[in-house]
């Protein structure tokens, strides 16, 4: 979707929210590669989708001429195969997953998703509805995606990690499990395994096991039948079938509902699945790659998840050492991310000041955290150097005190870390979960499920 001129369809009755989701949009777009076209009722919202084909519809519930699921129904009917996200007032579960099954892409909350959450929303939707329009194994890859599929280091770690990528990518149907803290660059090294492998001209498709609803989790894997249930007014193709030729890429394994766990093991010992409310097998030729941040053996020692599943996931691991273990790596990687979001011709240095503080600093959020203080860093610099006084606030005078505090002993187990981070994310952002899931790279539904885990709701 970067780069890309699209035409959007706002439907929304309430003219300062359209303002500001507008607003949002061309935030996001200053060249004005958004073209927003609003309706402010849905008997308008359904004339503009007939007589115009837009790439994607924002679209409320509650309208003057129509509320609830019965908007998105009628939407849904005229827009065929044009993405919809809800954007909404409507903090309304059953009807997020009613109107998830029934063909929304997403489903967001007004005043609870910032710029980026939205336009990542509406990336994802697009390229959603591009793979399920795509004959299966169709999909291809785009190439500018492709040539971003880069693993900075040059280290110890990096080099045992960058071995083990070129080994798993050898085969084509071996089974890899990542393990490694959040922010660590999983979901850079399952793209890497696929792009190098034979499979590469296939689709790679993720799932994020823990930001999708348990009850919805089912349906998104392995699809359904028309009448399954009572919103299945058609057969749905689930990213399993959708990935055929490729590779699926199950983000936070160890989240995945128990009940759900032996469909999975199921298909990895068949390489088959059927869908929800189906009578007959069918057979994809896929490799499964799953990451996970949490310690999966304690898990299994505790009964929290399948022995059997985590055996037949764990053909091939592959460990991810936090960044504060590759410290050599630090200023590669800043490097890295400075030439990425800086302008064309005009990459800034960093400054020798910098340098120290990232090398002494301890990165819980990882590389994650440091691809967002380096894009902080390049928006607020306005000459051609990051200099100390550019850098987010947790790093500015506090970063030896930042480093001490966030020092974890060697015996320190994944969630540990992770609850760590957590807590340090929210307190400094006054505990406003909608900045703290921004800064830590995962949606609101996945932080407000790792705090429940947590025991920090």
């Amino acid at each position: 979707m970067e780069g890309e001129a699209l035409d959007i369809l706002l439907v929304d009755d309430n003219p300062a929210d359209a303002r500001l989701i507008k607003e949002m949009l061309v935030d996001a777009a200053p060249d004005n590669r958004f073209s927003v076209r609003c309706a402010g009722r849905l008997d308008e919202a359904l004339d503009a989708a007939a007589s115009f084909r837009f790439d994607i519809i924002l679209l409320d519930l509650m309208l003057p001429d129509s509320r609830g699921f019965d908007t998105f129904s009628s939407m849904h009917g005229r827009a065929g195969s044009v993405p919809i996200v809800v954007l909404t007032g409507l903090s309304d579960e059953n009807l997020a997953a009613r109107a998830v099954r029934a063909g929304a892409q997403d489903y967001l909350v007004k005043g609870q998703v910032d710029t980026p959450q939205l336009v990542r929303a509406m990336r994802f939707a697009i390229e959603r509805k591009r793979q399920l329009s795509a004959r299966p194994g169709g999909a291809r890859p785009r190439e500018g995606e492709r040539n971003r599929l880069k693993i900075i280091g040059s280290g110890p770690a990096f080099r045992e990690i960058e071995e083990l990528i070129h080994t798993v990518a050898k085969t084509s149907n071996t089974s890899v499990l990542i393990k490694g803290e959040t922010g660590t660059g999983k979901g850079v090294v399952a793209n890497a395994i696929h792009s190098s492998s034979a499979r590469a001209t296939g689709p790679f498709i993720e799932l994020n096991c823990s930001a999708i609803p348990d009850t919805l989790l089912e349906t998104e894997m392995f699809g359904y039948e028309k009448g399954a249930f009572t919103d299945a007014k058609t057969a749905k193709k689930g990213l399993f079938e959708l990935a055929e030729g490729g590779t699926i890429f199950l983000d936070e394994i160890g989240d995945m509902d128990m009940r759900l766990q032996p469909k999975l093991l199921h298909f990895l010992e068949s390489r088959s699945f059927r869908k929800v409310g189906g009578t007959r097998d069918i057979r994809v030729d896929l490799r499964v790659v799953a990451a996970t941040n949490k310690d999966l053996e304690s898990m299994v020692r505790e009964k929290r998840f399948r022995e059997d599943l985590y055996y037949r996931l764990k053909v091939m691991v592959i460990s991810l050492p936090p960044l504060r273990d590759r410290k050599e790596d630090i200023i590669s990687l800043a490097e890295h991310f400075i030439e990425s979001y800086s302008e064309a011709g005009a990459r800034k240095r960093l400054s020798q000041e910098c340098r120290e503080i990232f090398i002494s600093y301890a990165w819980p959020g990882n590389i994650r955290e440091l691809k967002n203080v380096i894009e902080h860093a390049t928006i607020v610099a306005g000459g051609d150097e990051i200099k100390k006084e550019h850098l987010p606030g947790e790093l500015i005078g506090i970063s030896a005190s930042r480093s001490s505090e966030t020092s974890f002993a060697p015996n320190s187990s994944l969630e540990e870390v992770e609850k760590a981070h957590i807590l340090n994310v929210l307190k400094s952002v006054d505990g406003n979960k909608s900045a703290a899931s921004n800064i830590l790279g995962i949606s609101r539904l996945t932080l407000r499920k790792k705090l429940k885990d947590y025991g920090m709701e």
